[in-house]
């Protein structure tokens, strides 16, 4: 058997998944939210003087009624310069509430125990899409000492404040208007794509036409009762989606090499083996005679020794299936170093039907 982790996905049978699987409609989607803001209450872990975590503390007081006087830089370890972020998802509406995340900018060594001041959420357009305010929770947790030890469990500069940002206005998604509705495969495969229509066309006569590899266009009612109805029913078709593209995935990480069903070879003899040479150094004392006014020396003793692996050969018949390869590398006894050599041979042998991805 392999000696690291290496996952091998066996051959399956063609079985039907459900459109909401293999893409979504087009402008249903959640959009990402970004703000810049200030955390205090921090137990002398923020910021201290950062000049970011100043100037957003003058513009918070400045909102407050306070002018802090020229020249003024606080000492502020009690708070911290944060990036909040957040999620809106389709068709979320002013008033409903969302999940933001926050993160430290500067030198604060811990969020634990803060509150986020006011801060407004930008989308892409540079519009204020959301609000965010309230308490931290944070996993992480730092400690140091004064020796310059310290113990850090997690990562204590980020936090999460539940239902913290309140939506201030909707996106539009194209749902409303138009006469068509684009549906998009997460990826790009004509096959599928024309699989896709022929099986709403089969529920909805006349409703699909492909677009291109990836978009399906959709004839829908205008009216949203009926169109919510029909997206409903168009997400719960089943569909077999055509076979993935044979693919060899290498993780020069970790090791771990994947190798999915559709993986062919062509007719194709391997054989791996190894050689090993072990030099070991033995060097001896040798002590003079006595009265002979000798020096004691080292003398020198060394051993090679060399040794050469005896592996089978392996041998490939034209289309030879996944299993196949897999019982011959494993009758091999190869490491995932070795597999991955040996796929790299096939490769440029061209006996390796498949495009090898290192990630």
């Amino acid at each position: 058997m392999l000696a690291s982790l290496i996952m091998f996905l066996a051959p399956l049978d063609a079985h039907a998944e459900r459109l909401r699987d293999l893409g979504q409609f087009q402008g249903v989607r959640s959009n990402q939210l970004t703000g810049y803001g200030v955390v205090v209450g921090l137990p002398g872990t923020g910021d201290d003087n950062l000049e970011y975590t100043t100037q957003a503390m003058k513009g918070v007081s400045g909102r407050m009624g306070l002018t802090l006087p020229p020249g003024i830089s606080p000492g502020l370890k009690n708070a911290a310069a944060v990036m909040v972020t957040a999620d809106l998802p389709a068709f979320a509406k002013p008033g409903q509430r969302i999940d933001v995340t926050v993160s430290t900018i500067g030198k604060a060594k811990s969020l634990r125990g803060g509150a986020l001041i006011l801060t407004p959420l930008y989308g892409a357009d540079g519009q204020i899409y959301a609000m965010a305010q309230g308490n931290l929770a944070v996993g992480g947790l730092g400690v140091s000492a004064r020796d310059g030890s310290n113990v850090t469990i997690n990562i204590p500069t980020v936090g999460r404040i539940a239902e913290g940002g309140s939506v201030e206005r909707a996106v539009a998604t194209g749902f409303e208007g138009g006469d068509a509705l684009r549906w998009n495969l997460f990826n790009s495969d004509f096959l599928t794509a024309a699989r896709v229509r022929d099986a709403i066309n089969t529920r909805l006569p006349g409703t699909a036409s492909v677009e291109d590899g990836v978009t399906v266009a959709l004839r829908l009612p205008a009216d949203p009762d009926s169109r919510a109805s029909m997206m409903a029913a168009i997400e719960m078709i089943d569909v077999d989606p055509a076979e993935t593209p044979a693919r060899v995935i290498v993780n020069s990480r970790t090791g771990t090499v994947v190798i999915n069903s559709a993986v062919r070879l062509s007719p194709a003899a391997i054989s791996h083996g190894k050689l090993t040479v072990r030099i070991q150094e033995n060097p001896m004392v040798v002590q003079p005679a006595p009265f002979s006014r000798g020096r004691t020396e080292v003398e020198e003793h060394s051993a090679i020794d060399t040794e050469e692996e005896k592996r089978s050969v392996a041998l490939f018949r034209g289309g030879a299936s996944l299993a196949r390869v897999v019982d011959a590398l494993n009758l091999l006894g190869v490491t995932p170093s070795d597999l991955v050599a040996i796929l790299e041979a096939l490769k440029q042998a061209g006996a390796l039907k498949a495009e090898m991805v290192v990630i």
